[in-house]
């Protein structure tokens, strides 16, 4: 399992998810070290599909620990240009590098404001408390 950390360049949302800012209003979304920990040994990811427009928190996968089923969710809006097909045959890897190889999807952002709303990091960790 990874340390916790929770890099200062990211944002964070309640539902525990990071969001890093690629530019040209495109951002990179994960789940925290935190999330990871505590789902235990991930062994399954279900991810949007490439094109799908979505909300904040719409429901746009799924994530199978050896714990659970859990949901993950759309922390801004926008349409789906990428994911990381490679947690197709190594899901270990949001455990082993949440913040690196372990990225969920890429999307393009409606709105770039948006990431004015979410938390960073030492918000993000004040919640968790």
């Amino acid at each position: 399992m990874s340390t916790l950390n929770y890099p200062e360049d990211l944002r964070y949302t309640t539902d525990h998810e990071w969001v890093q800012d690629k530019g040209e209003g495109v951002v990179r979304i994960g789940v925290t070290s935190y999330a990871a920990d505590a789902l235990g040994d991930i062994v399954y990811v279900s991810l949007p599909t490439v094109g799908e427009s979505h909300t904040p928190g719409d429901s746009v996968g799924e994530i199978e620990s050896t714990k659970s089923v859990s949901d993950i969710y759309a922390p801004v809006a926008g349409e789906v240009v990428a994911v990381n097909d490679t947690l197709d045959s190594t899901p270990e890897l949001i455990n082993n590098d949440s913040y690196g190889g372990g990225w969920m999807y890429e999307m393009r952002l409606e709105d770039p404001a948006a990431l004015d709303g979410l938390m960073d990091s030492q918000a993000y960790q004040g919640q968790l408390d």
